[in-house]
């Protein structure tokens, strides 16, 4: 290796720093930043627009899906892909095999020296929860890239539509749930699972999002509009249903703050004095997120949820039938304020 080091010092160093597990120096500043009234985008092709951005500076970044890269975003078009007797790509093709492509992340991730990443839609990550489990237990840097993330995916119906599993997913110890709700959020997202020891689990939407009226993005939680009377807490795309509902009770003479909690593990493990300052404890909290209500009741009054599984219709068919709308959480914050 000394050798090695004098015969090819550039060469050397790079290898010690990626198998040290260091990024480049300076890696974040090739972080995607969008403006504030950029149009829509679904959150899974910002995703995959970080995806490429951090690929041009991050060479140990490598990945693929389980025969879903079109549909999750995850190619990287210049890397070439891996096949038997091609190992310089960095595209891999797992094949609708997701329990093995979990396996084969977390094999990448404890030899070291490779930043993984693995995609699929959210209602598959069921069948390779042993390997994700065995990430989390391990505390192995594997990133998830779970897309299609509500029954808001639309017309693919029940079987495809993920309804308990961002609450099974939070169960899971050691492992960072994280649903950005813009452009900005996500590159956030990928900021926080690249600086991560441990595995984290990005979930993103296959439905178009406008971008959030601020570019102040933490991952543990950001006011996004601000009132007086009650507080809403959402995730992903219902951090815009909360701020149509917030319009909803403006009408209505209800000052409401709209609070945006991309990571419920990074919120819990910020001081309660940060807690107490985004989240008012004093001021009725209702929550709105379209999957199981389970675990929210932790941190609000009223809840807004889908504890049914889906049907068969347009996205916002699908979430208007399930109840998630802006009238149905600005009736949750009048029935808080027992109005």
């Amino acid at each position: 290796m000394e050798t090695y080091r004098q015969e090819h010092p550039e060469l050397s160093a790079e290898l010690e720093r990626r198998i040290a597990g260091r990024l480049p120096a300076g890696w974040q500043e090739h972080l995607p930043a969008y403006a504030t009234d950029v149009g829509t985008s679904a959150t899974r092709a910002r995703s995959g627009e970080v995806i490429n951005a951090l690929a041009r500076v991050i060479p140990e970044l490598v990945g693929g899906s389980a025969d879903l890269a079109p549909s999750t975003n995850t190619t990287i078009p210049s890397g070439g892909d891996i096949g038997a007797g091609h190992w310089h790509g960095r595209n891999f093709h797992f094949g609708v095999r997701e329990h093995a492509m979990g396996a084969v992340l977390n094999g990448l991730a404890a030899h070291g020296g490779l930043r993984p990443f693995g995609a699929t839609f959210l209602v598959f990550s069921d069948y390779l929860r042993p390997a994700l489990r065995l990430s989390a237990l391990m505390q192995l840097p594997v990133i998830y890239v779970f897309t299609h993330d509500s029954v808001g995916m639309g017309e693919d119906g029940p079987t495809h539509q993920p309804i308990e599993h961002l609450a099974s997913l939070r169960a899971i110890p050691g492992l960072t749930v994280l649903r950005p709700a813009d452009g900005n959020e996500t590159a956030a997202a990928w900021r926080t699972a690249l600086e991560s020891d441990g595995p984290s689990a990005l979930i993103l939407s296959r439905q178009a999002l406008p971008g959030l009226p601020t570019d102040q993005v933490h991952v543990g939680g950001a006011v996004i509009a601000d009132g007086d009377q009650a507080t809403i807490l959402a995730t992903g795309s219902e951090v815009h249903v909360a701020l149509d509902a917030r319009d909803v009770l403006a009408a209505r003479g209800v000052g409401a703050r709209v609070v945006s909690l991309p990571s419920l593990e990074r919120f819990r493990a910020r001081p309660a004095s940060e807690h107490d300052q985004l989240v008012p404890p004093q001021r009725p909290t209702v929550s709105v997120e379209a999957g199981a209500t389970q675990g929210w009741h932790e941190f609000a009054d009223a809840v807004v949820g889908i504890d049914r599984f889906g049907l068969s219709a347009p996205g916002s068919e699908a979430l208007a039938e399930t109840g998630i709308t802006a009238e149905d959480v600005a009736n949750a914050v009048l029935a808080t304020l027992d109005r």
